[in-house]
């Protein structure tokens, strides 16, 4: 099959990866690519929020199959405009990405289809928010109902965190138009999980588990990031947990959405806190995550290609099996230094090594200068991922690959996954 990716990231770069490898035998483009995906893949030079562009090119090619990345050409409409051409592709339509480009519509959703999720409220003015705010008690979830990268939340843990949050919303406007609506929520105590499935109107496929870090510094301190890193599966995970967010969560969400007249098709990441009371939901993602696809797509075992085709074309089976390798995999994401504010690109990296079935390095910020050689071209760079026959192992490895690669001010966090070691 041709296949065209869509993006720049380490996640496109995992989905290629696994392609590669897959029994099946592909063509593959990404659009646009990075020096990673520059190895195995042809790299077209075409922004992944250019959907005209796109949609020529799959046209011309033609392909038999895209796969979008990122969420904002989800939420653009890309799926909409390639099925008016019959052009197989998978992931949700721009209504049904709402339920991430959208934090009220999500929790509308939920509300209508029963879903246990934290209390909220929806804001629109910065008088409002604060008034209400004023007769709360710290900590408390404030988001930016749109898109933000993932770093539109913010958990604030005092009076003086909350007034911040609040310039940090409707003042300094730093998430832009994402915070024309505010959601102020209930803090959930318990352990994070991301949880994947893939879905096809009310079809659900069994579930796969990840855990992500979103602080950029050690013992989850700083400010929020993209990720950088994550572990799978959770020791916590078990085949009656997923039972049961699959019966509470999954499958209510995907018929609240038919019966909405807004049927899923892709997949859906659901963003969960394992309470004493059971999970709830903290938030969805219309895609896979970043760095959560690193770290779940090397353990897959079942055909990635034909599953998304399959729902593409309407064809999934309900509660459709999907094999997963038993053992763990951790990943580590290496930043430029100064992420996710201010720093500098263009530095060479050195020290990269060819990717393994047991190691994996996959680029997201990198780039070929003009003498050929990779350097940095983003806030992160790398994503070193590693399987082992336990969590020690894994972390082992991949932090053994991370001593040998070397760029001017990268960082890393040197925590990931370690708790679980402590037990």
């Amino acid at each position: 099959m041709k296949i065209l990716i869509i993006g720049n990231g380490a996640r496109e770069h995992a989905i290629g990866w696994n392609l590669l490898n897959s029994p099946s035998n592909h063509d593959i483009f990404v659009a646009p690519g990075n020096a990673g995906t520059n190895q195995f893949a042809k790299n077209i030079e075409i922004d992944s929020n250019n959907i005209p562009e796109l949609l020529d090119f799959a046209k011309s090619l033609p392909a038999d199959l895209t796969i979008v990345g990122p969420e904002i050409p989800l939420s653009n409409g890309i799926v909409d405009e390639f099925q008016k051409y019959e052009l197989p592709i998978f992931g949700p339509s721009a209504k049904a990405s709402m339920i991430e480009s959208s934090k009220s519509y999500a929790k509308r959703i939920m509300t209508s289809a029963g879903v246990p999720t934290a209390k909220s409220q929806v804001f629109t003015s910065q008088s409002k928010i604060t008034e209400f705010l004023t007769n709360c008690s710290a900590p408390v979830v404030i988001k930016a109902d749109g898109l933000a990268a993932g770093k539109g939340v913010i958990i604030a843990q005092s009076k003086q965190e909350i007034d911040n949050a609040i310039t940090e919303m409707f003042v300094n406007r730093s998430f832009g138009e994402a915070s024309d609506k505010v959601l102020v929520e209930e803090f959930l105590e318990g352990n994070e999980v991301s949880i994947f499935g893939f879905v096809d109107g009310e079809k659900v496929s069994s579930l796969v588990p990840a855990c992500d870090y979103k602080k950029i510094f050690e013992n989850d301190l700083g400010p929020n990031t993209g990720g950088m890193g994550a572990y799978s599966p959770p020791p916590i995970w078990s085949k009656q947990l997923e039972n049961s967010i699959r019966e509470t969560i999954f499958l209510p969400v995907a018929k609240e959405l038919v019966n909405n007249q807004n049927p899923y098709k892709g997949l859906l990441y659901a963003g969960l806190m394992i309470t004493k009371n059971g999970p709830m939901v903290i938030e969805f993602n219309c895609r896979f995550g970043d760095p959560e696809a690193q770290v779940i797509l090397p353990r897959m075992k079942s055909d990635l290609a034909k599953l998304c085709l399959d729902i593409a074309n309407g064809n999934l089976i309900q509660n459709q099996p999907i094999e997963w390798d038993p053992d763990p995999a951790v990943t580590v994401v290496i930043a430029s230094g100064g992420y996710p504010e201010n720093y500098t690109i263009g530095h060479e990296i050195s020290g990269l090594k060819k990717s393994t079935n047991q190691v994996m390095v996959f680029h997201a910020g990198t780039q070929l200068n003009q003498d050929g050689k990779i350097v940095t071209s983003g806030g992160r760079v790398l994503s070193i991922t590693a399987k082992g026959s336990s969590f020690e192992s894994a972390r082992n490895l991949a932090y053994t690959e991370i001593e040998s690669i070397n760029f001017k001010n990268a960082y890393y966090r040197t925590d990931i996954a370690s708790k679980i070691l402590e037990g």
